[in-house]
């Protein structure tokens, strides 16, 4: 009995059914002695028996435990264990036999690392065996061959002391041909939290549920009404599929007590996917095809609202913006803080025009929780006031003997959100495997009791798992936190109700410096090239949306495409966020040559003055505006515009339409002139690429000008000649009528004294309008003598209009 107390959680029964059995071995022994005539063994030899050697080849049998339930059980319960055993050596085992063995209590949570790390090592103690009615055996386990095994033993067998977890363990013992003795062939260590009474104090604890995918959506959108979107790929559609990643995530997450940690990018993208959106087909060249899935986004968001209905909901930043990637890289580019300042604006309204749930903005998460001074300044430098780090690189305090509670208050209002470093990795790895997927949940149980049971403090306890499980991981997630859910030692609680719990005042505050952060998550972090091409970008954009009758029709799309160009989900894909980038941009730039100058070829000017057309080309969809054409000579002193070095003039042009604007020059002497056509934005920026083209003035000679003007000199001259003999034949012909009227009027006069009544009867003679062909002219209104200017647009190359 005393021997069987030094090892700590080993109950009296195995230990009395251990000291009997060695003691029938020793009281034997003389006899078979006597009866064959054998040396007598030793007290260690003696013992062999009931504790079988291990194989020279250890590990030759390979043990996986497939389904442990209850995971953590109470009094009455059945453990029942299943999964196989495989023969991995080249020799076949007989006598095999699969049993269960209740080890040492694991009362510190490192203990519990280190069993799970060695958890296949047949070296490590297993403990007493459990009754051999509890046992499954096989006559013969063939090389290469697995075979099932299933052991039920009530708890109680389980003869389970005080609270805490127990190393449970699945042996494999047997014989093969060249060493035949029963022997330890294969182990597997797993845990078995044992708590049957409810806590006096529960921790409580949080499970972030994170409902975040990579970057589909593109800036590019249709030319139409609805602005189709375009997709990069149609793999968000299988992620949304029955059975695919994100459907899991939900289907899983609709029952628990969880908080629900969301990206908008991804509302945003599948919401875009309810109607009608295109992706690149296989050829460059050839039109987008349409996707399909309208239906199964549809589906996938009316389950989401179901799910978080209720619930808590955390809007991360749209895009989910790599915060440790800002901080050590982008701060240094002016406007990238701009971006996450947008991207953290836009979140909570997408969330709730989508799932019709409000969202609190309050929290950041960096990457794996890694945080520095950096980092945090970062982090609440948009509004978040509280950040969510982990405890492997966040310190927890000086000489604690127990997980202190998750807030931590920093300075400056802040709180550090410390989620549980252990209980936040245990589900990383591959989990497709039902025994690596057991195995993770068996340990998250162990840590979470082993955490409970280390002080009678209440605590609040936060899990913050990778950003995006596979299906696998979620479903062991699924599974673990629902049996944590029915344990005796939890209860769930919210992420705002943690963040606002009375922190631990012997918890550590400080924030860890810059070269504690790891160096294996500097390397994945986006450069600083990254920034300066989204910089740039946001800079050609500032430049474009100024110009458009109704910006919000890229200023938003292209907005948003530049936050997804700082996600988090990039990290260890750097080519393929660069080309993400620069297709950005590019697109960006291929809708800004949309609008500009039509290019012209040499005008010549055979004249003093003209006027010379400059086409604007609109091929938008939508008008621009705001927008000034300037004209500039090169040599002002040879050609002037409009009597200045140069001209300008308000454009306005409706989608799909051009415009040709007239400029009115002045020539001062003959030769070539150089003449810029520039658009510029109303702040003055210029606009597009310039357009240049030569305007060759033909001037006429001072020979000729004199030869004209002699000319013009005769004319003029043979006009005031003719003016002056047409004014004094019109003197002559008033006279001579002024004459004949005279003599007329005489004659009358002494023919009225002779016969006074003919006086009488002669009407009196009025003036009447002179008929005669040489009357002289009457002025009129002048006739036009130019034709309507017409509206069409001048063509390129053509010779102006004087």
């Amino acid at each position: 009995m005393a021997e069987a107390a030094d090892f700590q959680g080993t109950s009296p029964s195995p230990a009395r059914r251990w000291l009997r059995r060695t003691g029938a071995v020793l009281a034997g022994t003389p006899l078979l002695t006597g009866l064959l005539q054998l040396p007598a063994a030793s007290p260690a030899e003696a013992a062999t028996p009931a504790a079988p050697r291990a194989a020279s080849d250890d590990g030759s049998v390979a043990v996986s435990v497939d389904s442990l339930t209850p995971g953590a059980p109470a009094e009455g319960d059945t453990v029942t264990v299943s999964g196989t055993v495989t023969n991995k050596g080249k020799k076949t085992v007989t006598d095999a036999s699969v049993g269960l063995r209740v080890g040492s209590l694991l009362d510190t949570r490192s203990s519990i690392d280190t069993v799970a790390k060695n958890s296949d090592d047949i070296g490590s103690p297993v403990g007493a065996e459990i009754d051999d009615k509890y046992t499954e055996k096989f006559s013969k386990l063939t090389p290469g061959v697995s075979q099932p095994y299933t052991i039920s033993v009530p708890a109680d067998e389980l003869d389970l002391g005080q609270d805490g977890v127990y190393d449970l363990s699945v042996t494999l013992t047997g014989e093969t041909s060249d060493q035949p003795w029963e022997q330890t062939l294969g182990v597997r260590h797993t845990f078995l939290p044992w708590q049957p009474d409810e806590a006096d104090t529960k921790t409580k604890t949080t499970f972030m549920w994170p409902l975040i995918s990579t970057v589909h959506m593109t800036a590019e959108t249709g030319s139409d009404e609805e602005q189709t979107p375009v997709f990069h790929d149609d793999e968000l559609a299988e992620e949304i599929s029955p059975g695919g990643r994100l459907d899991r995530m939900v289907d899983l997450g609709k029952d628990l007590d969880v908080t629900w940690v969301i990206d908008p990018d991804l509302l945003a993208s599948v919401e875009a996917m309810t109607t009608r959106y295109e992706i690149p087909g296989e050829n460059a060249d050839d039109k987008n095809a349409v996707g399909g899935h309208q239906a199964v986004a549809k589906r996938w968001l009316t389950e989401v609202q179901k799910a978080v209905a209720d619930k808590e909901v955390v809007a991360l930043p749209f895009g989910d913006p790599d915060l440790a990637s800002l901080a050590h890289h982008g701060t240094s580019v002016t406007g990238s803080l701009r971006h996450l300042k947008e991207a953290t604006d836009v979140a909570a309204g997408t969330v709730e025009s989508i799932l019709h749930v409000n969202a609190s903005t309050d929290f950041a998460w960096p990457v794996e929780g890694a945080v520095d001074p950096s980092i945090i300044k970062v982090s609440t430098s948009a509004g978040a006031d509280k950040v969510i780090t982990r405890g492997d690189t966040f310190e927890g305090g000086r000489d604690l003997t127990y997980t202190p509670t998750a807030p931590r208050p920093i300075g400056g209002g802040t709180t550090a959100v410390v989620a549980d470093a252990r209980l936040s990795t245990v589900f990383e790895g591959d989990m497709a495997r039902a025994s690596a997927s057991t195995q993770a949940v068996q340990r998250f149980l162990a840590q979470s009791l082993t955490l409970a049971l280390q002080t009678d403090r209440p605590r609040s306890v936060v899990i913050a798992p990778q950003r995006t499980p596979s299906a696998a991981q979620a479903q062991t997630m699924a599974e673990a936190i629902g049996a944590l859910q029915d344990s005796t030692w939890s209860q769930p609680q919210d992420l705002t109700a943690a963040a606002k719990s009375k922190p631990d005042p012997d918890a550590g505050t400080e924030v860890p410096p810059a070269s504690a952060y790891p160096k294996s998550l500097r390397k994945q972090e986006l450069p600083r090239s990254a920034f300066e091409q989204i910089a740039r970008t946001q800079d050609k954009l500032d430049r474009f949306k100024v110009i458009l009758s109704n910006p919000s029709r890229v200023v938003t799309p292209f907005g948003r495409a530049l936050n997804r160009g700082m996600a988090a989900s990039w990290r260890g894909r750097p080519a393929e966020a660069a080309i993400y980038r620069s297709g950005v941009e590019a697109y960006l730039d291929t809708l800004s040559s949309q609008v500009r100058l039509i290019e012209k070829s040499d005008t010549k000017l055979s004249g003093r003055s003209a006027t010379i057309p400059v086409t604007v080309q609109n091929n938008l969809v939508q008008g621009v505006e705001h927008l000034v054409l300037r004209l500039t000579s090169t040599n002002p002193t040879r050609l002037e515009i409009d009597g200045n070095a140069y001209e300008e003039q308000p454009i306005a042009v409706s989608g799909g339409h051009s415009q040709s604007v007239k400029f009115t020059t002045n020539a001062n002497a003959n030769g070539r002139a150089t003449v810029v056509a520039q658009l510029y934005t109303q702040d003055g920026r210029p606009y597009g690429q310039p357009v240049t083209f030569d305007v060759k003035v033909t001037e006429i000679t001072a020979t000729v000008m004199l030869v004209i003007g002699g000319g013009v000199l005769l004319l003029v001259l043979a006009g005031f000649r003719m003016y002056t003999q047409r004014k004094r034949a019109a003197a002559r012909q008033a006279e001579e009528r002024e004459q004949e009227n005279a003599a007329d009027a005489a004659d009358a006069d002494a023919g009225d004294a002779k016969n006074p009544e003919a006086s009488e009867r002669r009407p009196t003679q009025e003036s009447a309008p002179d008929t005669r062909e040489d009357a002289p002219e009457q002025p009129s209104d002048p006739a036009p003598d130019t034709a309507p200017e017409s509206a069409d647009p001048s063509g390129t190359g053509e010779r102006v209009d004087r």
